[in-house]
């Protein structure tokens, strides 16, 4: 049985969280949590909570084990991009894209 915890528009770029995403995927849940509590990036913060998330969401909805639980995918897709200007030289003005992730953290019962 899976059970999955998702975060839609943060804002922080799918490419970003994707580093993080890697360093804890296929890990139980106690070393994916120590791994993100450890890690210096913006997403790691995102992605403790959202794991926290995903372990209750087994616990509570599934009545799964949360100590036989580990990572069994995780993954960020790109959301809408918020598209900004700002002010160049001879009036121009160049694009800013500040780009959004849709995050999904699925966590399994060991067999």
């Amino acid at each position: 049985m899976d059970a999955k915890a998702h975060l839609k528009y943060a804002r922080i770029s799918p490419r970003k969280v994707q580093i993080v995403c890697d360093l804890i995927r296929g890990k139980d849940t106690k070393t994916a949590q120590a791994i993100l509590m450890a890690t210096p990036k913006a997403a790691s913060e995102l992605m403790l909570k959202l794991l926290k998330s995903a372990v209750s969401n087994a616990e509570n909805n599934h009545n799964l084990d949360p100590d036989n639980l580990f990572v069994s995918q995780t993954f960020a897709n790109p959301g809408p991009i918020q598209k900004r200007m700002m002010p160049r030289a001879q009036g121009r003005g160049y694009r800013i894209n500040k780009r959004t992730s849709h995050i999904t953290i699925v966590v399994s019962e060991k067999e």
